[in-house]
């Protein structure tokens, strides 16, 4: 027996620390990330800190080694105690409360302009006011810089002012908000909502992720420059926090509308994203913040309502009864076009864009109803839906929210300059058309976290060359059944996504890899496949077991890659090459959320993907170096210069279609002779199969001679057959 174990049973001494030898204990299902933030200093630890002391401080009035004043039972006096009435206090007895000391240290706990500027800049933070120059109040710099182009033009009559670099036109639009180093500074230097607040403290967010640093300040009406709430369009690594970033400035903007006594009731916001899955989930966390909040958040259903109709009379709302659930059954079972239930009630709708303007679009002959109410608009995964997929239904509902004091805010990973110039000319349009001409009290603002269209640095890449589809389905299986000991190989454990291009090869891969777990394991009842051909209730279901750990293995199309916070998700493949890098970036942020280490993402590629490599070999090779030099690379310098460039043409063309030869199962019938004889031979190729050529040229010589003999004893028993090997029946 340890003498000194046994003696220090009771001691409180710290447990020794994992040790990160071990692969398990940096899978991202091995537990919760200490650090949620990608991009931090020493710098910005120690300006952080500082701040943070001095609010402790103030709020703590003993040492953490002396005894409380309550518990002192010898002390003379009691510090919480009232002094006698009629007593004179001292300065020195005027101890103010805690609520009183964090008010007074709101003022001290600011941070000047530079303290802002070293913390955004040391956590990759750049905050940028996209008005025109002449809009923008010149900063102290320009101001000097007029000075002395003015003493150099004393003699000239007309004073001008001088031309600016591009440099300088960007640091004249960047702009350095105050940050958010705790999330307590919620309430006390914003004073959002008290209930609001503790919710946020029960879900555990102590320490605010990059993007709920710099995003909650200006949302909530904290920046330096400008005083009230701004247009936003941000661009900050998968799963940094966008969605609580854009819920509690919601949230809390709800509450102080209910709690000013105005008489409008319905829709004041609404959240837009491309899939449903998405929706169920931002309902899902939206739920844990309202609660006791006196706000209501609801998912869009088939058949709901959110305006009045044109023949809608002021009883149909007063006679409707009933709890949600029975609410959403009865509009589940409605006829489009015959729809009489009641006008939802919800205060945060969460919504797909075809759903709200089927709904929108309702007993309306030349467009969309609008939205009267509606102050808050936000666009998840904006660069999908400003896309040409789903672009005309995202502008009919911004164009439907016509309130004066709308705001608007985009959130993706990934954001071309197209889509900045839109929201641009859109914004530009809709103030045009409300009689302003200026958003000078309402700028757009953009903010980017880290690197433009980059995937996060916190997990591993791997682009691995399989030469054929057999060899990718080859590789796949090594990773399900790994035999090396080396620690260098590849080693994905479950819960893992499998990405294929289209929902055809998504079924034929989940049936061949459908009993390669064994039975004691679970078996088939371990591996799914999910993709938009399914109904709701199978993909709810689906999405609800792989969740639970019921499911290991989900093979899905592009359906799951945006938008999805799946905890415990130890990486993803790539088995079909994605279409964009955008796209990539996208898949590979199903792991490695919130800060979590030990994700991997694999991408297998062929023959027939070389050309569409580049791209994403440039987002890893950038992921890496965002990392630093802690790991080993993935993407060799020769690789990337070997590689072939891809035209515009072909970018656009693999963004629409993918890769040809996997979509020629779907062209083959309209085709005729040789081009139809060569995209059959090229079909075959990208067929998903283990069997070779030669075993289906066995095979299926095995079963022509099977019919053949069939054909034989049907002729000598007289049975007709036609000549296509059909039965016609019994001959008269």
């Amino acid at each position: 027996m340890d003498a000194f174990r046994l003696l220090t049973r009771s001691a409180n001494f710290k447990k020794a620390a994992v040790s990160t030898a071990d692969p398990a204990a940096r899978l991202p299902s091995a537990g919760t990330a200490t650090n949620p933030q990608l991009f931090r200093t020493a710098e910005a630890d120690e300006l952080e800190s500082k701040h943070g002391k001095k609010r402790k401080r103030l709020a703590v009035t003993e040492d953490d080694g002396a005894i409380p004043a309550d518990l002192d039972f010898f002390h003379t006096t009691k510090r919480s105690a009232a002094p006698p009435t009629g007593a004179s206090t001292t300065k020195d007895d005027q101890t103010p409360t805690t609520e009183q000391r964090d008010d007074d240290s709101e003022e001290e706990d600011t941070m000047d302009e530079v303290e802002c500027r070293t913390i955004l800049n040391s956590h990759k933070i750049k905050v940028t006011d996209l008005r025109d120059l002449s809009e923008i109040q010149p900063t102290a710099a320009e101001k000097e810089k007029e000075k002395e182009s003015r003493k150099k033009k004393k003699k000239s009559k007309k004073d001008k002012a001088p031309e600016l670099s591009k440099k300088e036109q960007k640091r004249a639009r960047r702009m350095f908000p105050q940050p958010l180093v705790s999330f307590k500074e919620l309430r006390t230097r914003y004073k959002i909502s008290s209930r609001l607040a503790s919710n946020v403290a029960e879900q555990g967010f102590t320490m605010p992720t990059e993007v709920q640093l710099s995003s909650l300040p200006l949302l909530l009406g904290g920046s330096a420059k400008n005083a009230s709430e701004p247009d936003l369009l941000v661009v900050a690594p998968t799963g940094s926090g966008k969605t609580l970033s854009f819920l509690i400035p919601v949230i809390n903007k709800i509450v102080r509308h209910h709690h000013s006594g105005a008489d409008e009731h319905g829709i004041l916001s609404v959240v837009v994203v491309p899939t449903k899955e998405l929706a169920s989930q931002i309902v899902n966390e939206g739920r844990k913040l309202v609660a006791g909040t006196g706000v209501k958040i609801t998912l869009m259903k088939k058949g709901m309502r959110v305006v009045e109709s044109e023949g809608a009379t002021a009883n149909e709302e007063s006679d409707a009864s009933g709890s949600e659930d029975e609410e959403d059954e009865e509009e589940g079972s409605k006829a489009k076009g015959q729809n009489n239930s009641p006008v939802t009630k919800s205060d945060i709708l969460v919504t797909t864009p075809l759903q709200l303007v089927n709904s929108l679009s309702a007993n309306q002959t030349k467009s969309v109803a609008s939205m009267p109410l509606v102050r808050s608009l936000v666009f998840d995964e904006a660069d999908v839906l400003l896309d040409p997929l789903f672009r005309e239904q995202t502008l009919d509902i911004w164009r439907s929210c016509v309130h004066p004091d709308l705001r608007v805010s985009l959130w993706s990973a990934t954001m071309g300059s197209n889509i900045e110039e839109l929201t641009r000319s859109t914004i530009k349009e809709r103030l045009e058309k409300i009689g302003q001409t200026s958003n000078t009290l309402h700028p757009l603002v953009r903010l980017v976290v880290g690197l433009k269209d980059s995937a996060v640095p916190n997990i591993d890449h791997r682009l691995v060359y399989a030469a054929t589809e057999q060899g990718k389905l080859l590789g796949l299986r090594q990773l399900l059944h790994p035999t090396a000991a080396s620690p260098s190989d590849v080693r994905l454990r479950p819960p893992f996504l499998i990405f294929t291009q289209t929902i055809p090869r998504a079924v034929a891969l989940h049936s061949e890899l459908k009993y390669d777990i064994p039975a004691e394991a679970g078996g088939s009842s371990r591996i799914a496949v999910l993709h938009s051909d399914l109904s709701d209730n199978q993909r709810s279901d689906i999405m609800r077991d792989f969740r639970k750990g019921e499911i290991w293995i989900l093979v899905t199309t592009d359906a799951l890659s945006r938008g999805l916070d799946i905890k415990g998700l130890n990486g993803i493949v790539n088995y079909d090459i994605p279409n964009s890098a955008a796209i990539y970036v996208h898949r590979a942020g199903r792991t490695g959320r919130a800060g979590r280490e030990g994700g991997i993402a694999v991408t297998f590629y062929t023959k027939e993907d070389i050309p569409y490599v580049k791209s994403i070999a440039n987002v890893i090779d950038a992921s890496e170096k965002l990392r630093g030099t802690d790991g080993a690379k993935s993407i060799q310098k020769w690789l990337l210069e070997s590689l072939p460039d891809l035209s515009k043409k072909g970018k656009q063309e693999l963004k629409k279609h993918g890769v040809r030869a996997r979509q020629l199962s779907k062209q083959i019938g309209g085709k005729e002779g040789k081009d139809k004889e060569q995209e059959e031979r090229e079909a075959r190729k990208a067929r998903i199969s283990t069997k070779s050529g030669f075993e289906r040229r066995l095979e299926n010589k095995k079963k022509g001679a099977i019919a053949a003999s069939r054909n034989r004893k049907a002729a000598a028993s007289g049975d007709a057959v036609s000549d296509d090997g059909s039965w016609d029946g019994l001959e008269d």
